[in-house]
């Protein structure tokens, strides 16, 4: 379905975005691969399906490393069709303690960067009149949680940010949407459990239950292959009148 497509996913080495790159790859595409961490098992899962996948380490704060990275993936790949922005940092603090310098790497890594990302890529796409930006938002770009004030505050902007893109490219053959996740059993998450089972004393599957039950009605957590079958959808002529969705994927979490 992709096999002439190029993609970008940003934050790509674990997670959300690693389900994606290879759902992506799977269904033909070819791959840039963007992070930190295990870079090397990331590629090797992801070249499997395209084993031309390659990886870009373009720090997501760096706006001039950010535009470095799509030049090298239109370069490399022969363009930018498909541009899913992922990367993402948490911190969790009530507003009057919240670190300032934690507040704009939150913002940075979490809006700026998607910003400077499309910026790059849209006159690509434009040239060709077809391209698919995914904004992977959370579904704290719908509701808010308390503690997470820059975390919310970036994916409130991600949203929005994807409704002004998908405006002003609506009459084209590109497409801007984004998708609102609730809890996601990523290493971040992981974390969050890990601290919350060593705080209370509780085993991980109870830390877990207990998580789940705060907000997310279906006690289940959603999968990065789930939210990977989401994005290759929209990247399908099924989805050639989506535009400006923010898609929650949330387990009943906004229903509420």
């Amino acid at each position: 379905m992709l096999s002439a497509k190029t993609a970008l996913v940003t934050g790509s080495t674990s997670g959300i975005g690693l389900g994606i790159a290879i759902a992506l790859a799977q269904h033909g595409a070819r791959v840039m691969l963007n992070g930190f961490g295990d870079v090397e098992g990331a590629l090797a899962q992801v070249r499997r399906f395209d084993p031309k996948t390659l990886h870009d380490g373009a720090d997501m704060s760096r706006p001039e490393q950010i535009e470095a990275m799509i030049r090298r993936c239109e370069a490399e790949l022969g363009g930018c069709d498909i541009l899913v922005n992922n990367a993402g940092i948490q911190h969790v603090a009530p507003i009057p303690e919240f670190p300032v310098e934690r507040w704009d790497a939150i913002l940075a890594i979490n809006l700026s960067s998607a910003f400077h990302a499309m910026r790059a890529a849209l006159p690509g796409m434009q040239r060709r009149n077809w391209g698919r930006i995914v904004n992977v938002a959370s579904v704290h770009g719908l509701v808010a949680s308390t503690n997470k004030s820059a975390y919310v505050a970036a994916k409130h902007g991600i949203v929005g940010l994807t409704k002004v893109a998908a405006l002003e490219n609506a009459t084209t053959g590109i497409t801007v949407n984004a998708i609102c996740p609730g809890w996601v059993l990523t290493p971040l998450v992981q974390k969050q459990v890990d601290a919350r089972a060593a705080a209370e004393h509780v085993d991980n599957d109870q830390a877990k239950r207990e998580l789940l039950a705060e907000k997310q009605p279906s006690l289940q957590f959603t999968t990065p292959e789930q939210l990977a079958a989401l994005v290759v959808f929209l990247c399908s002529p099924g989805a050639d009148n989506i535009r400006g969705a923010a898609i929650n994927v949330d387990g009943g979490w906004i229903a509420q």
